[in-house]
């Protein structure tokens, strides 16, 4: 079974301009990125892809395999569909470029579930113990079946009481599995769906395409940088290791 780990890097980041190449302890969070996959996925496996030509050359400089893609493409999902076509396999590991610490063992876990179901998009999601989080709208959360299906996935703070309490909630941990005819399928929209477009939350496509979308547990160990803060709790967590 043929598989590809995608890691979509894009430069213009609009909360957050030059995210990937920002300074981790000495290191670009890109490559900080890729190290973590590295630990799990031959090198071989690993294509980052991104459209801007300082990223391909601080990952050349490191023998690292680059893809340049449009610079048109929406999300990540988008720029990992161009890679697919580029390079054909049964389903792909989208391990977002801004996870530096994301944990190597959830990577295998995710391969391990993607290999029994190569045609099923899976996700990852953790508990939420932190009410900062879970009144945070940088935090993607997700509330699922009890057979672990996606029901819906908002940057609201969900699931909540009348009084908007936080009592139980996941978070979405951003690393998924995606089939080759689902990520077609999600490039051939051109354009973002409507509840996609209002939450900006890519796996909403999906959803809205009518596509199923399983939730397996991981462990909380990473951290999206979305914004500057979540870079400073990145760096104090390295730093304690």
């Amino acid at each position: 079974m043929k598989y590809y780990l995608v890691i979509p890097a894009r430069y213009n980041s609009k909360r957050f301009p030059g995210k990937p190449l920002v300074d981790i302890c000495g290191v670009p969070m890109i490559i900080r990125t890729y190290n973590q996959c590295k630990k799990v996925v031959p090198e071989s496996k690993i294509l980052i892809a991104t459209d801007d030509a300082r990223i391909r050359k601080v990952c050349e400089k490191k023998k690292i395999n680059v893809v340049m893609t449009s610079k048109k493409c929406l999300t990540g999902t988008d720029r990992i569909a161009e890679v697919a076509k580029k390079f054909k396999a049964d389903f792909y590991l989208n391990i977002q470029g801004d996870e530096p610490i994301c944990n190597p063992n959830d990577i295998k876990k995710l391969i391990n579930e993607a290999k029994k179901n190569p045609k099923t998009i899976i996700n990852g999601y953790t508990e939420i113990k932190d009410r900062k989080l879970f009144y945070s709208g940088h935090i993607p959360k997700v509330v699922f079946r009890k057979d672990g299906r996606l029901l819906y996935q908002s940057r609201a703070s969900i699931p909540t009481t009348k009084e908007k309490k936080f009592v139980k909630s996941w978070r979405q941990v951003c690393i998924y599995s995606l089939p080759y005819k689902s990520l077609i399928a999600f490039r051939s929209v051109n354009k973002k769906t409507p509840l996609e477009s209002l939450e900006d939350c890519e796996l909403l496509r999906f959803l809205e395409l009518g596509y199923d979308v399983k939730m397996i547990k991981m462990s909380d160990k990473s951290i999206s940088v979305d914004t500057k803060e979540n870079l400073r709790e990145v760096i104090k967590r390295i730093k304690k290791i």
